[in-house]
């Protein structure tokens, strides 16, 4: 039983990218789209596309895994089905200094940190990725 799939997805990207894996395959669901399409929008991993598979959706994601350096040092989920982490707008946090991302769950969608500050809007406060 899953109590929390988006831990359980980002558990697998950690998992893989520190193995050097390629590409990973994720049972479907929009929150890990949604949260997959800002990690290849900000250069974390390299490509992300839903897949059929006997019927059922799955997302297949291609990591970044160069000779010389990984692209994704880290990612850590902050706000948990037991204790959940808001932000305001003006409380959206930088993450290393403005070279990791935030990504929030807001009433826009799922937004990076910088985009969330452009549109002023806060939210659940999702994971952080470095």
């Amino acid at each position: 039983m899953q109590t929390d799939p988006l831990a359980d997805f980002l558990t697998h990207i950690r998992n893989a990218n520190q193995i050097g894996q390629a590409e990973i395959v994720s049972p479907y669901s929009s929150m890990k789209s949604d949260v997959a399409s800002i990690l290849v929008k900000e250069g974390f991993i390299q490509n992300s596309e839903v897949i059929t598979e006997d019927k059922k959706q799955k997302l297949k994601l291609t990591l970044k895994n160069g000779s010389k350096q990984k692209a994704l040092h880290g990612i850590k989920r902050v706000s948990k089905p037991g204790l959940r982490q808001y932000v305001g707008s003006s409380d959206i946090p930088r993450v290393l200094g403005g070279l990791g991302v935030a990504i929030l769950s807001t009433s826009k969608g799922v937004l990076s940190g910088h985009e969330a500050k452009k549109q002023n809007v806060g939210g659940e406060l999702l994971l952080y990725v470095w």
